[in-house]
């Protein structure tokens, strides 16, 4: 596994489920690693946690769907650690009506989590990124992202928006030595959306699972980029 000594990361979304596993395998390879979330408390609580278990992180309360937030967060990581060298965009919510019920709140919630929140945080970082001499942008994104489902038009618009404004934002930074790949994780075992994890669900994903994928992703040689990674359940249950 390729050391991160040195390297700094950004994680959005990290107080819990896949940002934070993907947080502290980050730190674990040796990144300076800054969590964020929306609610402070909650971000001071990974903190403490991290901290307790001996692994050093720093952290910044961040709602993505405000710019000047988003700006705030990579400001503190920069100030902090002397500057950004991988952005993890992962902060994203689930809310599933169906569109005659779905409220226009609802609708902007999701999209300006989902979808502008990474324009934001891409936005923000990616001054510092080009002060470093490059880096790595990661976007957490999901299978939505191309399977259209009942009850997921604000979720899988703002999934179908986020691959394309990945590629997009794959071909503009190309060139100034930051690679950009967005993961699209099938059923992952979290509580995201207010879920509850169960035994019967160990067929799904785990959030570790994810975060592998960014160690490996980092692990590549400099000429190579997977751009967009499926990852999906290898047995779920049979369609009856």
């Amino acid at each position: 596994m390729t050391s991160l000594n040195g390297k700094v990361a950004v994680v959005t979304g990290s107080t819990r489920g896949i940002g934070r596993t993907i947080a502290e395998a980050l730190a674990r390879q040796g990144a300076g690693v800054v969590v964020s979330g929306r609610q402070a408390g909650d971000v001071e609580r990974v903190v403490e946690d991290f901290r307790g278990a001996g692994i050093e992180v720093r952290g910044k309360a961040c709602d993505v769907r405000k710019y000047a937030d988003a700006e705030v967060l990579m400001r503190f990581a920069a100030e902090e650690t002397g500057g950004i060298d991988i952005l993890v965009n992962n902060a994203g919510i689930g809310i599933f009506h169906h569109v005659a019920e779905l409220s226009p709140e609802e609708w902007d919630q999701v999209i300006g989590t989902n979808l502008s929140g990474v324009f934001y945080c891409c936005h923000a970082a990616i001054p510092f990124l080009r002060k470093r001499g490059g880096g790595y942008i990661f976007n957490i994104s999901s299978l939505a992202g191309k399977n259209a489902f009942h009850d997921g038009t604000a979720y899988n618009a703002s999934k179908f928006g986020l691959e394309g404004f990945s590629e997009a934002l794959m071909l503009d930074l190309r060139y100034e030595n930051i690679k950009v790949s967005y993961i699209m994780p099938g059923s992952v075992a979290t509580e995201f959306a207010g879920r509850q994890v169960s035994e019967r669900e160990s067929w799904k994903l785990t959030p570790g699972d994810v975060a592998q994928v960014v160690l490996d992703l980092l692990a590549l040689d400099r000429q190579a980029l997977a751009s967009r990674v499926e990852l999906r359940p290898f047995q779920p249950p049979r369609k009856k």
